[in-house]
């Protein structure tokens, strides 16, 4: 899978533990738009996706989250890779370590049929719900508009995927 950026904020000392979370998250395109979940808490986009689990490939990953953030089923055989984010940063969780992960994307397509969703607490909290946005829409939202305490970094990661996106022509 190639790498498609990294986004390293050199907030950390190179001697401190790291922690890897890897995650997985689904391209899903559909004249023009792009499934997103929203949060109405904070007013931002995301790709669906999430961590990865022990035992778990990339694509199953993928996949679960796809299925309990947005609803939406994906159809195994449609999945194929776009490309990683490579994200290093102090972690949140601790003192001195660093917090690094690679963030693989998957274009797939989805089932007609929805299931139902299934939010962890913070998901539900900040109201998760699945959207069809235009890209430009979604890099505007998560660039300029106010989000509360969310991560600047997972948005301008979303907003910079979705330049890429559009300017590989994938939106045509």
């Amino acid at each position: 899978m190639r790498l498609l950026f990294t986004i390293d904020q050199k907030d950390y000392e190179k001697n401190w533990k790291t922690f890897v979370r890897n995650s997985a998250r689904a391209i899903i395109l559909r004249d023009k738009m792009v499934a997103m979940v929203y949060s109405f808490k904070y007013h931002y986009y995301k790709f669906p996706g999430g961590g990865i689990r022990k035992g778990e490939t990339p694509e199953e990953a993928m996949a679960r989250e796809t299925a309990e953030e947005a609803g939406l089923l994906v159809i195994p055989e449609s999945i194929r890779a776009y490309g990683y984010v490579h994200r290093v940063q102090k972690s949140t969780h601790g003192s001195a370590k660093i917090f690094m992960q690679d963030n693989l994307y998957y274009f797939c397509d989805v089932r007609r049929t929805t299931c139902s969703q299934n939010l962890d607490a913070y998901e539900a909290a900040e109201h998760f719900t699945l959207q069809w946005v235009d890209p430009r829409q979604a890099i505007a939202v998560n660039r300029y508009d106010a989000h509360g305490p969310t991560s600047q970094i997972m948005l301008e990661r979303e907003a910079r995927v979705l330049e890429l996106l559009l300017a590989e022509s994938y939106f045509q």
